[in-house]
């Protein structure tokens, strides 16, 4: 639980950093999948372990990691533009959304979803779409659009989460990583030169935002979070996630001005009352038990 609580520390952090950003959307998310995807290929070239769990991988983890990357880059692709559409508080309270997805996803692939964790997970919706509920109310056309590729992204982020729990189970962390941020880094500069978006010649606030994303968001965030989906499930871990709704909008409400609604302070007690209820229910065998 201590690495999760630091990967949500990191990515409350991504909202308002993209948001302070100049740089295009997409070439801000595929520089962040580009340099945690160098940062942690060279500490596995530097460990002899991790040489040696390239040499396992077989042609069935291979296409796992290439779908998750590219789910992930699709995340990305509409998600991190939504942030700029609509307000981070909005954004990531219906990205938060992706549990609902996860518990879908995981319903198909047969497992078995516990009354527990479903009334976990809509309490803690509640709390999202309580936040959300203000921007629904008096939204611009741009802001709506938003709202609905953040929502994209949630289906998106959960079918990341999905397609790489059972690779990880048999991949160690850092492999599964860098071969998961190189597959999105690489589909994101192609889109970068599909639609024109300048990969290059940023100033040094530009630089320091794609560091900063870098850091807080990919080392810290999706790569211990990539790390404990085999031990906490998809759904738990999505669900967990929900705490960079209240997370970012307290950051960007410090750092941008941008003030939460008056409807923050009861979303965040309904998220961290449904996590806590997610998570007291996934202690028991029958919460996430495969029929």
């Amino acid at each position: 639980m201590a690495l999760l609580a630091v990967a949500i520390l990191g990515i409350c952090m991504t909202g308002p950093i993209i948001a302070a950003s100049h740089v295009p959307a997409l070439a801000l998310a595929a520089w962040r999948c580009a340099v945690g995807a160098a940062v942690i290929g060279l500490a596995t070239v530097l460990m002899r372990s991790q040489r040696r769990n390239w040499r396992s991988l077989n042609r069935q983890d291979g296409i796992g990691i290439a779908l998750s990357g590219v789910f992930l880059a699709a995340h990305f692709a509409t998600w991190v533009p939504s942030i700029r559409m609509t307000t981070v508080a909005s954004s990531t309270a219906l990205v938060a959304t992706q549990p609902v997805w996860a518990a879908l996803f995981a319903r198909w692939q047969g497992q078995r979803i516990s009354r527990g964790m479903w009334l976990g997970i809509t309490v803690a919706l509640a709390g999202a779409v309580l936040l959300a509920g203000t921007d629904f109310a008096v939204a611009s056309g741009r802001a709506l659009l938003g709202d609905g590729l953040a929502l994209l992204g949630a289906v998106l982020a959960a079918a990341y989460v999905t397609a790489g729990e059972r690779v990880r189970a048999r991949v160690s962390t850092s492999v599964y990583s860098v071969g998961v941020y190189g597959v999105a880094a690489a589909a994101l500069a192609a889109a970068c030169v599909l639609i024109g978006d300048a990969m290059w010649g940023f100033d040094g606030s530009g630089w320091t935002s794609i560091l900063g994303l870098t850091v807080f968001g990919q080392l810290m965030g999706h790569t211990l979070i990539n790390r404990v989906v085999p031990r906490l499930s998809a759904t738990v871990t999505s669900t967990a996630i929900l705490f960079e709704m209240p997370g970012s909008t307290l950051v960007a409400a410090v750092w941008l001005g941008q003030r939460p609604p008056t409807a923050l302070w009861p979303s965040l007690g309904l998220v961290l009352l449904g996590l806590a209820i997610v998570l007291r229910h996934h202690s028991r065998p029958a919460a996430t038990a495969a029929t």
